[in-house]
């Protein structure tokens, strides 16, 4: 759970030096439920009855849960603006509320690739790598383990995150 409470701790970091905090916080709230508990469903589901599924429809699979998932940030940014704020927002307001509803993404996958990689299957680095290997891959594949790699899962999506929070802020923003 330290992805979750990172991710919660970075949220209000970030938004304790803005203007309208409680409004601002609560519409993360919604819709970061939203994007978190639609990336952790859909990521587990996409996981666990794909298993048979090659590594490259997985990593499609994977992917398109995120952009889903992270497609809320745009919709918070535009309930904020229009619910909240009169019809107004800053390009700043508006990636500081993006990011702070992809943390909760970044943190519903996370512990979704946590909870696979660890329990479903727990086999999942060794068969990465074997795949690899008959691939023709020459390179050695290290087993990081699942918290690491839940790590990477997480800043991955921040990243993602980051680029549709810029793209949603700079479509939405209105100037008083």
């Amino acid at each position: 759970m330290r992805i979750t409470e990172c991710a919660v701790i970075f949220s209000f970091f970030i938004f304790s030096k803005l203007q309208n905090f409680k409004q601002m916080k609560n519409t993360i709230l919604k819709f970061g439920t939203y994007s978190g508990g639609i990336a952790l469903l859909c990521f587990l589901a996409a996981l666990y009855f794909g298993k048979g599924a090659s590594f490259t429809v997985q990593e499609i699979i994977g992917y398109t849960t995120i952009v889903v998932a992270l497609s809320f940030i745009y919709f918070g940014i535009k309930y904020y603006r229009d619910q909240k704020n009169n019809g107004h927002i800053s390009i700043g307001k508006g990636i500081a509320i993006g990011l702070g509803i992809a943390a909760f993404a970044a943190a519903g996958i996370a512990i979704a690739d946590f909870i696979y990689t660890a329990y479903i299957n727990p086999d999942f680095f060794k068969e990465y790598a074997e795949t690899m290997k008959a691939q023709g891959s020459q390179e050695p594949i290290p087993d990081y383990g699942s918290g690491f790699m839940a790590m990477i899962m997480f800043i991955t999506v921040m990243l993602i995150g980051l680029v549709i929070s810029l793209i949603s802020a700079l479509l939405l923003q209105r100037k008083n």
